[in-house]
């Protein structure tokens, strides 16, 4: 898939087990898909689908209840410089995060570049395996530009639709766990794993 701008991109090691990751300049294509940086350009697009029932309780937060909390949170996104808008035919409809893993909960990865990414997609585009593609671009970003170890990601058991992005991408069963959400409720998870010799195994060449 088509590429550009790694030069900007940035990792460094620090006293803590995450990976720093720096994606501003960063952006990556794939046949149907632009995942760049988010802009504050995108608000209207970024509320139309936070705002919509159904798509937030999947990630363990609330559908936003006003354009005013979808603007504090996307200048937390710009302001993070880890998550990735999904542009398709020029609209903003979903995002992807290289998030900090959970430390406490996986201290085997402390000598290893480590994150974990997480994704969410409007409803409008359920279905279209527009997920799948662009974690299949990002997993190729992390693991030969970034030159991470090791990927997590997680979802919500009963999530069936994480669970297939997960599988087709190679992830496999790592840990079961209990995760609080963003609305104060507990929600039994399942975490998968893909290490970057699995992920060239696969992919090899």
């Amino acid at each position: 898939m088509r590429r550009s701008g790694f030069w900007n991109a940035s990792v460094r090691n620090t006293n803590n087990m995450n990976a720093e990751i720096d994606i501003n300049g960063v952006t990556l294509k794939t046949e149907r898909l632009t995942i760049r940086p988010w802009r504050m350009a995108d608000l209207a697009d970024f509320y139309e689908y936070a705002s919509a029932d159904g798509v937030g309780q999947a990630a363990g937060w609330s559908p936003h209840q006003s354009i005013d909390e979808s603007r504090m949170i996307l200048t937390m996104f710009i302001e993070g410089k880890n998550e990735f808008a999904l542009e398709y035919n020029g609209k903003a409809i979903g995002s992807l995060g290289i998030e900090r893993y959970n430390e406490e909960r996986f201290p085997e990865f402390e000598t290893m570049q480590c994150r974990e990414i997480g994704y969410v997609l409007g409803r409008d585009y359920w279905g279209q395996g527009l997920m799948t593609e662009a974690v299949r671009e990002l997993i190729q970003y992390l693991f030969e530009d970034v030159k991470l170890d090791v990927i997590l990601c997680s979802h919500f058991i009963g999530n069936i639709r994480s669970a297939r992005v997960k599988q087709k991408n190679g992830f496999r069963h790592y840990s079961f766990g209990r995760y609080h959400t963003l609305m104060d409720t507990w929600v039994d998870d399942d975490t998968g794993i893909l290490t970057r010799k699995e992920w060239q195994d696969r992919n090899p060449g």
